[in-house]
């Protein structure tokens, strides 16, 4: 089996990284991979600083073997929109909650403060700490590493990853734009620091670089630290393909989801058994940055109002109830499905019978 600085490092027995899917992971799938063979993650980005000391003891409970955490890099610890941006969002979204006999509110708060998620995870101590929507100071950097952790940042484009490597990162993921879920774009095409406010929605266009061309990129700009490809790959041919283009590891998220050990509900679950190779899109409309999921009724309905929503995490706050209603009723028509393009490929296996598959798969890709 293919090994790499990066593999040795963890002492994994296959180059698979599991996606830090927030809101759909859970210890059991983490456990899972790391016992397999591979790396399992923990999605923290809106998970308290207690439930993130929780999962990580759950998963060290279930497993001896190393794992990750992930976080969302917050620019500003508390969100201020303005009260007729956000009056604006609840009329738009007042029909959609209506349906679920409920009126949309402005909620208590708009996000978990990503100051005491920091310090949560410097207290976890897991062998990774991965991050995306920015870039963590240098000072930050060393702090993780003084406790033992490898850090990887999320990039994608390569200005990002040099961003990244700038500031001390231990390897870059190149996010290509098949992944799933939301894109981590932090940087202005063409500058060096992320921009007050955030990317704009140019800015997440400019950087919707595919997968096979942003690992090349990103292997030829960082020859001196590992890079792990995200985006599309679904089995042992996607992994053998990625390594050959020089990554040291794959990221896969969406392969994971079906899995009976993901955090998903009954009619998440199905929507990814039925996709077909093209029924993903990126959209806003859910969250405010752009994020690949399934297309369905509610992505439809506001697909005008893409460049008018509050961007994350306002938007993501605003729809949080309308979300667990619609899982509650069983209803996929009203959920963020976040998929990656390689959905139709889903294969729904227990995580570890799924990990010897790829494992036989790789090494037939590979001989």
């Amino acid at each position: 089996m293919p090994s790499s600085p990066f593999t040795t490092r963890f002492g994994l027995a296959l180059p698979i990284v599991q996606g830090p899917m927030t809101g759909s992971d859970t210890p059991a799938l983490a456990a899972a991979v790391s016992q397999a063979g591979g790396l399992g993650m923990l999605g923290c980005g809106m998970r308290s600083p207690a439930a993130m000391a929780e999962v990580a003891a759950e998963v060290r409970r279930r497993t001896d073997r190393p794992f990750g955490m992930n976080l969302f890099v917050q620019a500003t610890p508390t969100p201020t929109p303005d009260e007729a941006t956000v009056q604006a969002a609840l009329q738009r979204l007042a029909p959609f909650y209506a349906e679920f006999g409920l009126v949309p509110e402005r909620p208590a708060r708009w996000c978990e403060d990503f100051g005491a998620q920091f310090e949560a995870l410097v207290a976890a101590r897991p062998a990774v700490a991965s991050f995306t929507f920015g870039i963590l100071s240098a000072a930050q950097v060393a702090r993780l590493q003084a406790t033992g952790s490898t850090v990887v940042g999320t990039a994608t484009t390569v200005a990002e990853a040099r961003a990244w490597a700038a500031v001390g990162a231990d390897a870059v993921c190149a996010s290509g734009m098949e992944s799933g879920g939301h894109r981590g774009t932090f940087l202005s095409p063409g500058h060096e620091a992320p921009p007050p406010g955030g990317p704009s929605v140019d800015d997440f266009e400019a950087s919707m670089l595919g997968t096979l061309t942003l690992v090349r990129q990103c292997v030829d700009a960082l020859p001196s630290i590992p890079v792990i490809a995200a985006g599309g790959i679904m089995d042992g041919r996607g992994i053998a393909g990625a390594l050959a283009l020089g990554a040291q590891a794959v990221q896969m998220g969406t392969a994971f989801l079906t899995c009976p050990e993901s955090g998903i509900g009954p009619a998440y679950r199905q929507a990814l058994t039925q996709a077909g190779p093209t029924d993903t899109r990126t959209t806003r409309i859910f969250s405010g940055r752009p994020a690949r999921g399934i297309v369905n009724t509610m992505m439809d309905g506001l697909r005008a109002d893409e460049r008018s929503v509050p961007p994350y995490p306002v938007q993501n706050a605003l729809t949080g109830a309308l979300r667990r209603a619609a899982a509650q009723a069983g209803r996929a028509d009203h959920l963020s499905l976040w998929a990656g393009q390689g959905v139709a490929q889903v294969r729904p296996l227990p995580a570890a019978e799924l990990m010897a598959l790829l494992a036989q798969e790789l090494q037939a890709a590979s001989a």
